[in-house]
């Protein structure tokens, strides 16, 4: 008999959740939370107990049995560093997502709102490929300071997910290839993964790398300690400007791509220069990771939200497509990866 599963993907102002037969979705839905309802809470745990309570009103207005479920699989949240992989929800995991030893995130609750539910069925809760998966070489943690080593946080799910995909759309398998993968979101990484392994990659959330829709990337860090300590600004206004009112919205006002083409075909020039430099970040960031695989490389793969921007990919294939063909495989289906 085929398997069961329900997914639980908790995001900053949704709460995505979807039913699957093995590989099948038989539904799926987002729950959007308003700001008002999310501000009642003081910290990101404190809301578990109230996305449990509209996950289950969702399922139980679909008239869903949770008899059925065989399992429950969360998206996995900021836990230790850890290899790629699909792991059982245990009190260690729990302890350390409740605690937030490495940050508070939405995708924290995911293994806690699995546990939540898979508990009183007697099934397990399981998650895949979380924020936190760190498959870094040791030579690409030393920063130049000796009190600061660079992080592995990324878009682990996409990225390992895409390129088994591209593997299978090849007749190899993972392991056999080096791909360069561009996650093109609110948030950017750009990896190097060598035979199955994610040796090099720029630390999406935490100012690191090409800037974003909403994060700064790379400063430089002169002016940067100038202003951390001109009195102006306080420590909460330095991490906003980093993530969340970074890149195209400390430049442009707004993080959405669409609304800033529109200003493009319209003539601003100013919006096509802020977009167009994204864009050649993009390319240094993808040049960088080529030479971590000292020219190697099968394909750069470009996925996310914004790779349904054929300008933007097509800015990016002129500058990057001498390295290696070029692929697209736009959107993120995180639901299916985590199924």
């Amino acid at each position: 008999m085929k398997k069961h599963i329900l997914i639980i993907n908790p995001g900053s102002t949704s709460t995505k959740i979807a039913v699957f037969q093995e590989e099948v979705c038989l539904f799926e839905a987002k729950i959007t939370h308003t700001s008002e309802e999310i501000l009642v809470y003081p910290t990101v745990l404190s809301q578990y107990q109230f996305r449990k309570k509209v996950i289950l009103e969702e399922l139980e207005k679909r008239n869903f049995d949770l008899g059925l479920l065989d399992a429950v699989c969360g998206r996995g949240g900021m836990l230790q560093p850890m290899k790629s992989g699909t792991y059982i929800v245990n009190d260690e995991m729990l302890a350390d997502l409740k605690a937030a030893r490495r940050g508070e995130h939405a995708s924290n609750l995911g293994a806690l709102l699995a546990d939540e539910i898979a508990k009183p069925l007697n099934i397990p809760a399981f998650i895949v490929d979380p924020v936190a998966v760190d498959e870094m070489e040791d030579i690409a943690r030393i920063s130049g300071m000796k009190e600061i080593e660079r992080q592995c946080i990324f878009h682990a799910l996409n990225h390992k997910a895409i390129g088994r995909k591209v593997a299978k759309d090849h007749q190899k398998t993972y392991e056999q290839m080096n791909l360069i993968i561009v996650h093109l979101g609110g948030g950017i990484s750009v990896a190097a993964h060598q035979k199955g392994q994610v040796i090099d990659v720029n630390n999406a959330l935490d100012g690191d790398g090409p800037m974003s829709p909403e994060r700064s990337g790379t400063v430089p860090l002169g002016p940067l300690y100038k202003m951390c300590f001109s009195g102006k600004y306080s420590l909460a206004d330095i991490k906003r400007m980093n993530v969340g009112q970074g890149g195209l919205v400390s430049y442009l006002g707004t993080n959405d791509a669409r609304l800033i083409k529109e200003r493009i075909q319209q003539g601003d020039r100013y919006a096509k220069l802020i977009y167009d430099a994204m864009i050649y970040q993009i390319a240094k960031e993808i040049g960088s990771c080529a030479t971590v695989l000292k020219g190697k490389l099968d394909y750069t793969v470009l996925t996310g939200g914004l790779a349904y921007d054929t300008y933007l990919t097509e800015e990016l294939k002129d500058r990057v497509s001498f390295l290696a063909p070029v692929l697209s495989y736009p959107g993120e289906d995180e639901m299916l990866s985590l199924a």
